[in-house]
């Protein structure tokens, strides 16, 4: 073991449906946000607090397409994934930087089509894992 570790868990919901991006020679990738939430009680006020977090949540290739056919926003989903940071210039020339969640895993927990129809569509795959579709770009 080298020594570090970058893994993300997250359970969250949909806060968009998967937007697709496809390249040539075949490959695509899917982008969705996922909103994570803590709730608390503040003590001087009594008041039930609701923080929502944003995650930007990337999938790649059949992870995309099996996550554009069956999940929508609002869904459910467990990820696990790396944190990756990544920057590029803007048409206006500055530099823009983002924070993203390659993920590697996924598991549905619930879909809007599940319950919409459970017995007109096939079997929603609900556990994958596609590690093999992360590229190994370490700069060492």
């Amino acid at each position: 073991m080298n020594g570090t570790l970058n893994k993300v868990i997250l359970i969250g919901h949909l806060g968009e449906d998967i937007k697709m991006h496809y390249f040539e020679g075949g490959n695509c990738i899917g982008r969705f946000p996922l909103a994570t939430n803590e709730v608390y009680i503040n003590k001087s006020t009594n008041e039930k607090i609701t923080s929502t977090e944003w995650h930007n949540v990337v999938v790649r290739n059949k992870a995309a397409e099996i996550c554009e056919k069956y999940l929508s926003k609002g869904d459910k989903i467990y990820v696990e994934g790396r944190i990756k940071s990544r920057q590029w210039q803007a048409e206006d020339g500055t530099t823009k930087y983002t924070t993203e969640i390659q993920a590697t895993e996924f598991t549905f927990l619930n879909t809007k089509k599940d319950s919409e129809s459970l017995k007109s569509q096939p079997e929603t795959p609900k556990n994958t894992t596609f590690d093999n579709e992360i590229e190994n770009d370490l700069p060492f």
